[in-house]
């Protein structure tokens, strides 16, 4: 029997360590875990380096002080020196995460800190971990550091005329960090690839394209070729759209309506406002070009395409055409179908209106008063009234639907109640004389008759009955607005 087993102060260091790992160890890692669960909700990243410390130091340390001072192994055993140099190589892991928790993902926006290349916190670490080996190695195992590092330049140039690509592209990538040409976040196009930066690594650029792809661009590529960025120095972007138009609508009329409509699209930004060029005289039409500047690239096909959706109801409101590429032969009596179509749209909406009632039967009059009215289509979205402007015209919805709202002295806007087919709005403004008090915005596409004043003091003149009828609806709206703005206070 080994005489030191029996000795009292060797058994009694051993009830301690016993005691000390046995208590402590799990009393550490309810601790720690109770502060983990408490930083993963406040969404603190140092939630992270006190898990590698809870599942990977903590472990390989007690199961040291076990083999070293419970079971006492020889401090010099191969076994003793491989657990020691997993214990260093935690410690030094855990020390990164720290590191990198203090400097970085707690940085401030808009410090060097957090504009700090992730290629070059890679390198770091990288650089970190191989010098912490050389010392762990040097230390725990006695190792030669001279003869490693000449072992190891040997074996880099071996390594480096193997990987001359991929340490071209490293080395490219290297350089355009220290430009900052681009971050992730940013759109850019790279030859003919357009996409935004969603990672940059130690080989390449990954870019997302507006078809949800990843393309994976090498830097030694990306150092090759002229970088078009959206997003720097300024979150600017100018679309350039070109449109045709019929040689019969004036150019000053066609430039109007192109830049009235671009400055109404969603997205599209008034200041650098919208310009307008008279690009060609082609074949079939006269073809303008639209410039206009959005400020989030990502939402670029959405504007263009709402942009686009708009030109042609704004087409039609203004009797503009955008022809065909093809031969087009105009009839003598094209305005007379046209008004024979007018009026059988008005004679319907005027039907399908409960206040027209009374003049349904006098087909007559209905002839007549749709000589005067203009048909006019909105796309979704758009604003037919806009509070604070004046009106002076009455709109028959035909088909769709649009939405009243009025807009508190806080600038928010509120939903006052729906109109559809047969019903008819405008006619606070109308009858006011002054400014709208209201908007209404198509919610679908609509098509609406509008009829000036005069027309309907001519109808009030033939039927007194319906002025009192449009009062009343009057009242009812006028009653319904001041509802919705007592309930916004």
């Amino acid at each position: 029997m080994n005489p030191a087993i029996n000795n009292p102060t060797i058994q009694n260091n051993l009830l301690i360590w016993s005691i000390v790992l046995v208590v402590g160890f799990p009393s550490l890692i309810i601790i720690l875990g109770e502060i983990i669960h408490r930083l993963k909700r406040r969404d603190k990243p140092l939630a992270a380096t006190l898990q590698v410390v809870r599942n990977w130091v903590l472990p390989v340390l007690v199961l040291m002080l076990f083999m070293q001072y419970v079971i006492q192994l020889d401090p010099n055993s191969n076994l003793i020196k491989t657990v020691e140099t997993l214990l260093w190589f935690c410690i030094i892991h855990a020390a990164l995460s720290l590191l990198n928790v203090i400097l970085f993902e707690e940085a401030e926006a808009n410090t060097w800190r957090a504009r700090f290349p992730k290629l070059l916190v890679d390198l770091s670490r990288l650089f970190l971990i191989l010098l912490g080996t050389g010392i762990v190695l040097a230390t725990v195992w006695n190792a030669d550091l001279a003869g490693l590092v000449t072992a190891l330049g040997i074996s880099s140039i071996v390594i480096g005329l193997a990987l001359q690509d991929t340490l071209g592209s490293v080395m490219s990538g290297i350089a355009l960090l220290f430009e900052r040409p681009f971050t992730v976040g940013d759109w850019l196009k790279v030859g003919d690839t357009i996409g935004q930066v969603i990672d940059i690594n130690w080989r390449a650029v990954r870019l997302q394209t507006f078809d949800r792809e990843m393309i994976v661009i090498p830097h030694k590529v990306i150092s090759g070729e002229t970088i078009h960025n959206f997003s720097q120095p300024l979150s600017l972007y100018a679309e350039r759209i070109e449109i045709g138009f019929s040689y019969s609508d004036p150019p000053n009329l066609a430039k109007q309506v192109l830049k009235s409509t671009a400055l109404s699209t969603q997205g599209i930004i008034k200041e650098p406002e919208p310009q307008i060029f008279t690009l060609s005289y082609d074949d079939s039409s006269v073809t303008y070009e639209v410039k206009f500047f959005i400020e989030n690239y990502s939402e670029l096909e959405k504007i263009r395409d709402r942009f686009m959706t708009r030109i042609w109801y704004a087409a039609q409101r203004n009797n503009l055409t955008i022809p065909f590429p093809i031969r087009t032969v105009y009839h003598v009596r094209r305005s007379n179908s046209r008004s024979e179509d007018t009026s059988k749209k008005f004679a319907e909406a005027w039907q399908s209106s409960p206040v027209f009632v009374p003049l349904k039967k006098e087909q007559t009059n209905l002839d007549t008063l749709s000589q005067e009215v203009t048909l006019h289509h909105f796309g979704t979205g758009e604003k037919v009234i806009q509070q604070g402007y004046p009106s002076n015209d009455l709109y028959i919805i035909v088909s769709g639907q649009a939405l009243l709202t009025t807009t508190d002295e806080w600038g928010t806007e509120h939903e006052v109640l729906s109109l559809k087919g047969g019903e008819f709005f405008g006619e606070m403004a109308l009858f006011s004389g002054e400014p709208s008090t209201v908007s209404v915005t198509a919610i679908e596409d609509l098509e609406v008759m509008i009829i000036s004043s005069s027309v309907v003091n001519q109808m009030i003149e033939r039927q007194p009955s319906f002025a009192r009828e449009i009062g009343q609806i009057l009242e009812v709206r006028r009653k319904a607005i001041q509802i919705v703005k007592q309930s916004s206070i």
